[in-house]
């Protein structure tokens, strides 16, 4: 399984130039792309409480499916974030679309202080089959809380994929967050960060990584753009947890209705 991470600079509220570069960046994809994952809220950037209203948009809205037009035409999956506004409700959300359409969508659960009276939390963990593996989505602050991945890990992931928008001085937190999470879940993780400036003269870290089943870092980014693929190899899934597993070994349960959907859609509703 070969995934691209799209390291990228994005403009804050100008979703015009960022949904024209995720385009770009979608159209040259090698061709054994399986899947592209971009930074958090890629098509609209960190907008703020003037902004949003403006450029937030329903999961149906002409971005996502300007999207998902590109990844049938390259026949590839897209991990992309956006700002959702549903009904006037508005949600930092990213959507998995494969060339069929929408195979999973995460609304953020655990807000970052500059994001609370902007967003509302989501309330509910998810996993889905994606390509004949398990597949879970966070965004950026969930990872610095092992229950956000441990959720996904009880709902059967696989593959946790982390869309980011970490900026300095806190690079360093979420290099050890991602190695952890993958480790203590026994699954891989991709991460996804943005670099460059923001608003407010926020400055992103870059450092996307994919770390494999046992934690080991497969690669890692620097502080530049970038694109670059890494190939799973599936069969260290089986070997992380040949003599021991922690999901079967733990004692301790995270509450929350667990719900399994026909279409193999897996959710932990947080009580």
């Amino acid at each position: 399984m070969n995934i691209e991470l799209v390291q990228l600079q994005g403009r804050d509220g100008d979703t015009a130039y960022n949904l024209t570069r995720t385009l770009e960046a979608i159209a040259t994809c090698a061709a054994d792309t399986d899947l592209l994952v971009f930074p958090e809220t890629q098509l609209m950037g960190f907008a703020n409480a003037q902004q949003l209203a403006e450029v937030a948009e329903p999961l149906d809205g002409p971005s996502l499916q300007a999207v998902q037009r590109a990844a049938r035409e390259r026949n590839v999956s897209v991990l992309v974030g956006l700002a959702e506004n549903d009904g006037g409700a508005f949600y930092n959300t990213s959507v998995l679309v494969s060339p069929e359409g929408v195979a999973l969508s995460y609304r953020k659960t655990h807000l970052w202080p500059d994001e609370r009276g902007l967003f509302l939390p989501g309330d509910r963990f998810a996993t889905a089959l994606w390509n004949g593996i398990r597949v879970g989505i966070l965004i950026c602050y969930d990872i610095e809380l092992p229950e956000a991945a441990r959720a996904l890990g009880q709902l059967g992931a696989e593959l946790i994929l982390v869309t980011n928008g970490n900026m300095d001085p806190y690079g360093p937190v979420h290099r050890t967050a991602i190695m952890a999470r993958a480790q203590e879940n026994q699954a891989f993780a991709v991460m996804v960060n943005r670099v460059g400036e923001g608003n407010d003269g926020l400055v992103f870290a870059g450092g996307s990584a994919a770390i494999d089943p046992f934690g080991r870092v497969m690669f890692e980014a620097g502080r530049e753009e970038c694109r670059h693929i890494v190939t799973l190899d599936l069969d260290l899934l089986q070997a992380a947890r040949r003599d021991y597993d922690y999901l079967s070994d733990r004692r301790l349960f995270l509450a929350g209705e667990q719900v399994e959907h026909p279409d193999g859609h897996r959710e932990l509703l947080i009580p």
